[in-house]
């Protein structure tokens, strides 16, 4: 499903300049992070398209979808399936790998997309959570309400707080083709925080980013979701979609529908 604009061109809104702008749009992001086991992230959709049954011809939203990996796969299974994401770059990525049921677009999932154009709408990889006020995150979660069909269903894919802060590594080296990060993690009580200095031999000084997100319980989300319209009907604690344990569980895997 192609979207657009009032004038009638692709969706692309204006970007507001946040750390997680750049960050999410450098190569050594995407080094970090999803150079890993596709067949990984094809096993965690099987696994949730069985849980959730998407009908035949249901449409499909990946809000903060990155250069388009999972949103790939969702299409390949079948359904008509959007991506939005505020990195140009990354989108420039996912549209080589367009076709007549999948598209991507740039887009702030801050700012409305559209109004009852989607069944199903996907947030994965802690792909939320990034912003300063709680304004903007009612605002995210009021863009994706808007943008699902009534009935529609939201699946969420964060950190589970308590798990994150128990397990966190204060200090890690990490070398991956010749990139070398190093990492420092902490935690203020109300967001995490990962600072990465980066080193490679193609940049002549090291570059520095860190990553603020914030510490979100299932109740914080209900009380995003409800007023939003959108009722939590279900928690998960990993890809293997096995139970929340608020103490246990590395995931929280939230399913919300919308009133």
């Amino acid at each position: 499903m192609a979207l657009a604009s009032a004038e009638g061109s692709p969706v692309s809104s204006p970007i507001v300049r946040d750390w997680f702008r750049e960050w999410f749009d450098s190569p050594y992001y995407h080094k970090l992070y999803f150079e890993r086991n596709d067949k990984e992230a094809a096993d965690f959709i099987d696994r949730l398209l069985s849980l959730l049954k998407p009908p035949t011809g249901s449409i499909l939203l990946d809000v903060a979808c990155g250069r388009g990996r999972h949103a790939r796969i969702l299409a390949a299974h079948g359904f008509d399936t959007t991506g939005i994401d505020l990195a140009p770059e990354s989108i420039a990525f996912a549209r080589t790998f367009e076709n007549d049921h999948l598209h991507f677009y740039v887009h702030d999932m801050r700012r409305q997309l559209c109004s009852n154009c989607f069944h199903y709408a996907f947030n994965f990889f802690t792909s939320f959570g990034y912003f300063e006020t709680h304004r903007e995150h009612m605002n995210a979660v009021r863009m994706v309400s808007t943008a699902l069909k009534p009935g529609g269903v939201f699946v969420l894919d964060y950190l589970n707080a308590p798990y994150a802060q128990e397990h966190l590594v204060p200090n890690e080296i990490k070398t991956i083709g010749g990139t070398t990060y190093t990492i420092t993690r902490w935690c203020d009580g109300k967001h995490f925080y990962k600072k990465m200095v980066i080193s490679d031999q193609t940049i002549a000084q090291p570059l520095q980013f860190t990553e603020k997100v914030a510490v979100l319980s299932p109740e914080d989300f209900e009380k995003l979701f409800t007023p939003n319209g959108l009722r939590i009907r279900q928690l998960y604690g990993d890809y293997a979609l096995g139970s929340y344990d608020s103490k246990h569980s590395p995931r929280l895997l939230i399913i919300a529908e919308k009133s």
